[in-house]
């Protein structure tokens, strides 16, 4: 009998964003950050629709309903 590894999804517990960066706090401390150029709705939004942002999924993707963005944990972690 065989077993496959246990998979745990990466989940989102904060963002923030920095003058050209994007950061994504996950429930297992890691902290990743990309350049708000990947994505040019955050980049050309306001600090303001910037900071409104809401967890999905209960932290697989983040939203943002200002400039209708939505982002997946894995999906970050992917291109990195």
């Amino acid at each position: 009998m065989s077993t496959s590894p246990l998979r745990i999804e990466p989940l989102a517990t904060g963002v923030d964003c920095s003058g050209d960066a994007l950061h994504v706090t996950l429930a297992d401390g890691r902290e990743v950050t990309v350049p708000l150029a990947w994505f040019p709705r955050l980049q050309n939004a306001s600090d303001q629709q910037r900071g409104n942002w809401r967890l999905i999924g209960g932290g697989v993707g983040i939203h943002w309903p200002d400039v209708d963005e939505d982002i997946s944990v894995e999906g970050l972690l992917a291109v990195r």
